[in-house]
């Protein structure tokens, strides 16, 4: 979402760091780059004005530091701007200290307000809560059955029944308290715009179940608009947080980088894609620093975490000290790393990689060579899979023919595979004893990334 503003501000930084020292009309001329680049994300206009005048009087209110060169001064300044812009710091969701927590969600229709609270709720439930998901919306025809098919897929109970709104959200606080559920989430309805009967409605359920979050979700595609639909809905409402949907799209990122400063509710989460496991906590400073290039190592082991089982790690690494690797241990490999979204965002979480965009930019990364690789690996019998020295030339035939593949992918397969079994050995001699397999699963086990640029 901020490729295009990354992209700008690094070439500002790139031109700075010509300079020996940093002049007033440097910096006013930096700032008008950054005023610029902003803008073109569709920052609030209001915000980029006092940010790039805040930003103005910190670089000429105090003396240069020895330790720092011009454009690092000028990047620490910019970064912390952006951190403070974004909320400084990770506000997770408030728990009432006796259950059950009530979270109000509310929206416009569209935002992605019902699968949202199905994320929530899986997030959740995957910290150790029991939620529960209301259903709230009685107007959009199929809302109720929606969320009761998202409910039975992230395996929390569904409240809902014939009544009006108001009753609903009482009645499932109530039934809460007898399922021993602690946390309650309400879907309500929404409306293409805003309107008074949607506001008032959503008032009376406020008043009757007095939530602790109120979470408003807002597509982060729409822009200054999002701005503008959180800044009514907290006016009339009271919002205490909120929540983006869709920062895995192509929009320049002006709603993240305006919304806390004219709305002054923290972003709370994001939705970064259509999956159920994929919402999450929102890092002020781990945006920071994607926007200017810095990567973001800490989401990226995050995801690695929770892509790659603790049991099955335990059990491989086991294997791997008696030195073992299969084709199944590769193929669990192969699924950890789909598990954790596109190759491309992967990368572009890693330090340093403001530097590889021109290199990558014309690259087209290939991500149907992980499916490939995958079911070549389907397709081998259970003694190929654990010894692959018997795969000879009809062997790979079939395999291919059963895969959907080629020959020649199934040997870049097997090729694969004995360059990430060769490193096992080495990582054996060199790290025995030491609980190695536990951290990112492609870095750990030597997947190459760069074999799926093309």
């Amino acid at each position: 979402m901020f490729e295009a503003l990354s992209d700008r501000l690094q070439k500002v930084f790139g031109r700075v760091g010509k300079k020996g020292r940093l002049t007033k009309e440097d910096i006013e001329a930096v700032l008008r780059e950054v005023r610029v680049a902003l803008l073109e994300a569709d920052v609030n206009v209001n915000v980029v004005r006092s940010i790039t005048e805040e930003i103005k009087a910190e670089l000429l209110g105090k003396e240069i530091s020895e330790a720092l060169t011009p454009t690092q001064e000028v990047v620490k300044s910019v970064h912390n701007k952006l951190v403070e812009l974004l909320g400084e710091k990770h506000e997770p969701l408030t728990l009432s200290p006796t259950p059950p927590t009530v979270v109000m969600m509310v929206g416009l229709q569209g935002s992605g307000k019902t699968t949202t609270a199905a994320k929530l709720a899986r997030m959740l439930k995957s910290q150790g809560h029991l939620p529960m998901l209301v259903a709230a919306d009685v107007y959009r025809p199929a809302a109720v059955d929606q969320l009761k098919v998202l409910g039975e897929e992230v395996g929390v109970p569904v409240f809902h029944r014939q009544d009006n709104p108001v009753n609903i959200a009482l009645g499932a606080v109530k039934e809460s308290r007898t399922l021993g559920a602690d946390i309650v989430i309400i879907d309500t309805a929404g409306r293409l715009h805003i309107d008074e009967e949607m506001m008032q409605e959503l008032e009376a359920i406020r008043d009757a179940v007095k939530p602790h979050e109120i979470l408003l979700v807002v597509d982060a595609m729409t822009g200054q608009e999002a701005v503008n639909v959180a800044t009514t809905f907290n006016e009339r409402v009271g919002i205490t947080g909120i929540i983006l949907t869709k920062m895995d799209g192509d929009a320049r990122g002006g709603a993240a980088l305006s919304i806390k400063r004219v709305v002054g509710k923290p972003i709370k989460y994001v939705g970064v894609g259509e999956k159920l496991d994929m919402l999450e906590p929102f890092h002020p400073d781990r945006v920071a620093n994607r926007i200017l290039g810095m990567g973001d190592i800490l989401t990226l082991i995050e995801k690695a975490q929770r892509a790659f089982d603790e049991k099955k790690a335990a059990e491989m690494e086991k294997r791997l000290l008696e030195g073992e690797f299969t084709l199944e241990d590769m193929r669990e490999q192969l699924r950890a790393l789909r598990s954790m979204g596109s190759i491309e965002s992967l990368i572009e979480m890693l330090p340093g990689f403001g530097g590889m965009k021109k290199m990558l930019k014309n690259a087209r990364i290939n991500e149907k060579e992980l499916i490939h690789m995958e079911a070549v690996i389907n397709s081998m019998t259970p003694e190929e899979r654990r010894n692959p020295s018997i795969i000879n030339s009809s062997r790979k035939r079939r395999i291919a023919r059963g895969s959907g593949t080629s020959v020649q992918m199934v040997n870049r397969v097997l090729k694969q595979y004995q360059q990430m079994k060769k490193m096992m050995k080495g990582l054996k001699k060199g790290k025995k004893g030491k609980k190695k397999f536990k951290g990112l699963p492609f870095g750990d086990m030597g997947f190459d990334i760069t074999k799926m640029l093309h």
